[in-house]
């Protein structure tokens, strides 16, 4: 009854819409990752649509605002705008078109009139088709306008013209500020940065005026003179750290081209240079204010590597942890910042085109709650908890690996973003690491690939009179080879006045990373059991909304469309996350970590984190397997997080994002965090599947290989969200509680 005058809608939505009872449905996974779901467009239109770099959290738009309210679902936009893509359109152009109303870049999804005229899809002004666009460079045909690439493909990159400048574009140049403490020495670090850069020299992104500059510090600031013609290194000194001042203005940041030998002596030297320090002070935000200074006239990369909480001058801070407190909802303070000289002092970076990176690899708390506020700069956070070069190999490994993806991964330096929509649709919330300049501009001193962004969106006007609604994202920046250029991607979906529709198009893991987006900002305005409050709201409002506006169905219950059957599931993994969890003890750095974590991570890997993918691997098969080249890639299905799902005599794999768990219990004899490579079919089609996973995601991954009666066994339950644990409920006892909080 509910889907009752659905006969000529296609089979998939007819399924999204399948009314399922959560409370008598066990099982609700896929057998495979969930793909994000199909908007319901023309196939013409699905073809050329950008997918997984834009997810919407409706694929189907609401006509009204009126219409959204009713669904209790929230409306925004997830972005991954500079991920690395296998194919990318580049356009060299003398005429970038663009809307002459709104300045939308002209799309796959605008109308051509007739071939002198096109029609914008944002604001449907009507403008001029430009002569040289009469001319299509891929076919070298004339007259085809509708056929040139920019019009072809949903996400398209156009080298800039000189207009899109302000200043000629900047070289790469990158500054590395890296704590020579006791406490660094003893973590041992140094020794394994050093390295790494030395092996990546050659690979950091840039050209022929790619510049670099050291700096060291402790209870003072050194510089490094690298000038070229210096038979080695000169250290240069500042103890004056309540007004600090650069040395020399020319010497420190060096073409790494012409001063390639000194740096690599600095490298070689620096792990020895501190080995026998007894300095046990901090001076980071003074080194902060060097830097910035030193990098001002250029614009680039700062990255800092910290082991400790800053204890002398500006940005000195104190610890505000209780490890009392740890567990309690009503607790947890100091989510915030405890001064605000981070802040400025990104915002002053960010004016400079300075994007602002922080290595964190503290054993003691480091209230990172205050120092990530450098990333308001655009920069990445990485934090290393317990690291230890000896005691702690599995940190090490990941670090080592970070450190390489980070050291050579794309950068695009000088960046902005502007986000258009249709008329009637409007932004109003942004989340992520970057400065608002304006209402629908984002400053990104520093752009990467493995940064995320997410929009809070609301309806404004109606948009009874559009069929289509469309999102563009224009990133404009400059690359690691100085040209200026600007990615453009735009997205389309349907415009529908029925709820039906609305649940239809539900993209539930949109949907959770966007309320955790929210969750998080909520944690820090207001306070934790508010967001946790928010997210247990959120599932009794869609239940609520559901059975009261579209199912007719009288069963009792909760009900749900199936399109949305994962919904609570992912909102009780979200709150036994780190970042939200409560009664169960949880470092404040590494509570705050998990928080940033989700305001920067790309969707695919942010879902891996809250709900892991779980499979079998002693019994794989080829059957349903993947034929890539000369590779067969087994292809298990998903299993539970529950218990229940593992057995004693089997092999599991638990995939996190950026961590794996291995319960190889069968291959006793493993240890470590690498597989045995043993000359059987299992054993290839293992690592066959493994290596699959690996290289379908930038991040690196670290694999814990779990034994019978290791003690890494607790961290892999602690993610088997299904099943209750001392101080959070079970799966079933979760909808027992939703369902108690609607009859109230």
């Amino acid at each position: 009854a509910a889907l009752g005058g659905l006969s000529g809608v296609p089979e998939l939505e007819v399924e999204a819409l399948r009314p399922v009872n959560l409370l008598q449905e066990r099982n609700l996974l896929p057998p495979r990752p969930l793909e994000p779901p199909e908007p319901n467009v023309s196939s013409d239109l699905k073809k050329v649509n950008c997918s997984p770099t834009f997810r919407c959290t409706l694929t189907s738009i609401p006509q009204t605002q009126a219409l959204l309210n009713k669904a209790r679902l929230p409306l925004g936009l997830l972005l991954h705008p500079f991920r690395d893509l296998q194919q990318l359109p580049v356009i060299t152009s003398n005429t970038i078109v663009r809307c002459r109303s709104c300045r939308t870049y002209i799309n796959p999804f605008v109308t051509f009139l007739d071939q002198r005229r096109w029609k914008c899809n944002l604001c449907y002004r009507v403008n001029d088709v430009p002569d040289e666009f009469m001319y299509n460079p891929v076919t070298r045909s004339y007259g085809e306008p509708h056929k040139r690439p920019e019009v072809q493909n949903s996400t398209v990159e156009f080298i800039a013209s000189s207009d899109y400048m302000l200043r000629p574009p900047q070289p790469a140049v990158y500054l590395f500020v890296l704590d020579v403490s006791h406490n660094a020495v003893e973590a041992g670090y140094l020794k394994y940065f050093c390295e790494s850069l030395l092996e990546n020299l050659t690979k950091l992104p840039g050209d022929m005026r790619t510049r670099v500059g050291f700096l060291t510090f402790d209870s003072t600031i050194h510089f490094y003179n690298l000038q070229e013609g210096l038979s080695q290194p000169q250290m240069l000194v500042v103890s004056d750290i309540d007004d600090v001042f650069i040395p020399s203005h020319d010497s420190l940041m060096v073409n790494l081209k012409e001063s390639k030998e000194l740096v690599k002596d600095l490298l070689t030297s620096l792990p020895e240079m501190f080995s026998q320090t007894r300095e046990t002070h901090s001076a980071l935000g003074p080194a902060l204010q060097a830097a910035y200074k030193l990098m001002s006239p250029t614009g680039g990369r700062i990255t800092v590597f910290q082991t400790q909480l800053p204890t002398l001058g500006a940005g000195a801070l104190q610890s505000r942890e209780d490890p009392n407190q740890r567990s309690s909802a009503k607790g947890v303070q100091h989510l915030g910042p405890a001064t605000d000289f981070y802040k400025k002092l990104a915002l002053d970076c960010s004016g400079q085109q300075i994007g602002v990176d922080l290595f964190l690899l503290s054993s003691q708390y480091a209230d990172l709650a205050s120092l990530v506020c450098c990333s308001y700069s655009a920069g990445s956070v990485f934090y290393y908890p317990s690291f230890h070069y000896i005691h702690n190999p599995a940190q090490l490994e990941k670090f080592q690996k970070d450190l390489e993806r980070y050291l050579t991964r794309k950068i695009g330096f000088e960046a902005v973003m502007r986000i258009r929509c249709t008329k009637g649709l409007s932004i109003h919330t942004f989340h992520g690491n970057f400065f608002v300049r304006s209402t629908d501009l984002l400053s990104l001193a520093n752009v990467n690939p493995d940064s995320a962004f997410a929009v809070q969106m609301s309806i404004e006007d109606s948009l009874a009179d559009s069929s289509l609604a469309c999102f563009q994202a224009a990133l404009l920046y400059t690359s690691s080879r100085g040209k200026r250029r600007i990615r453009v991607h735009t997205l389309c979906l349907p415009v529908v006045n029925q709820l039906s529709d609305v649940y239809a198009g539900a993209d539930v893991q949109a949907i959770t990373c966007l309320l955790a987006n929210m969750a998080i900002d909520r944690s820090v305005s207001s306070s934790l059991s508010d967001a946790r409050d928010a997210l247990v709201n959120a599932v009794v409002d869609l239940v609520s909304a559901y059975k009261s506006n579209v199912s007719n169905l009288q069963q009792s219950g909760l009900v749900v469309p199936a399109s949305m059957r994962l919904f609570p599931l992912y909102i009780l993994a979200l709150l036994k996350q780190k970042a939200l969890r409560t009664g169960t003890s949880t470092r404040l750095d590494e509570r705050v970590f998990a928080m940033c974590e989700f305001k920067t991570q790309p969707l695919q890997q942010l879902m891996r984190m809250v709900h892991p993918d779980l499979y079998r691997l002693d019994n794989l098969s080829d059957q349903g397997a993947l034929h890539l080249n000369d590779t067969v890639v087994p292809q298990p299905h998903l299993l539970h997080l529950s218990a229940e799902r593992l057995s004693r005599d089997g092999a599991f794999l638990m995939d996190c994002g950026n961590v794996s768990f291995q319960d190889y219990l069968f291959m006793a004899h493993s240890a470590g965090s690498h597989i045995p490579e043993l000359e059987t079919p299992l054993s290839e089609r293992v690592r066959a599947f493994l290596d699959w996973l690996q290289d379908n995601r930038a991040f690196s991954c670290t694999m814990h290989v779990v034994k019978d009666d290791a003690s890494a066994k607790a961290t892999l339950f602690q993610h088997l969200v299904e099943d209750q644990s001392e101080v959070a409920s079970s799966y079933r006892d979760f909808l027992q509680h939703i369902q108690q909080q609607m009859s109230k």
